[in-house]
């Protein structure tokens, strides 16, 4: 992998009982380490004992092997994987509300359609407009949408999870005559 190519993050995902103040321990201990968190998301998983949290942190600020470290001394972590964006599935969710008069509305809408995002809210001089999906596309859109004046913002933070595996189909040999 080139300089160009280097993650800019480490993106953890973090399995942990779902127990109250799990989530102020996490952080309390990045706060400590002076570890700078870009990203974090919480929520239980399928199963009700778990909660899984994805946090993406600042490369510089944080070498992975001590986060790691410091994260596996923590009795209510189960299992820690660092994702890498090449081979997992990242998806933000952003909400904004833009400004569009009556001359710029269409054009703001013709950008919420280009982006698959949706109107959420309709006011007389703007818009309330959501998209998920990958933290890039996210970047664009909102840089996109900066053009109109951003009136507010809100981004979740990833969540993440490893791609699928695929194979390969293969075909079987059948045995029988030649027609």
């Amino acid at each position: 992998m080139s300089r160009a190519d280097a993650p800019a993050h480490h993106v953890l995902s973090v399995l942990v009982e779902n127990r109250s103040g799990v989530l102020a321990r996490v952080a309390s201990l990045f706060a400590r380490r002076g570890y700078n968190i870009f990203s974090l998301a919480v929520a239980p998983t399928d199963d009700e004992r778990f909660s899984r949290i994805t946090i993406v942190v600042d490369v510089a600020s944080a070498p992975l092997e001590q986060v790691v470290k410091q994260l596996n001394k923590l009795i209510p972590v189960v299992e820690i994987t660092e994702l890498d964006p090449r081979t997992s599935v990242e998806r933000e969710l952003l909400m904004a509300i833009v400004k569009a008069d009556a001359h710029e509305r269409g054009q703001v809408v013709d950008l919420v359609q280009i982006f698959d995002a949706k109107i959420l809210s309709v006011g007389s001089d703007s818009l309330m407009v959501s998209l998920e999906g990958a933290p890039t596309k996210l970047d664009d859109f909102e840089d996109l949408l900066r053009d109109y004046g951003i009136v507010e913002l809100q981004r979740t933070g990833r969540v993440a999870l490893p791609a699928l595996e695929r194979e390969a189909s293969r075909l079987r040999a059948v045995k029988g005559k030649a027609s």
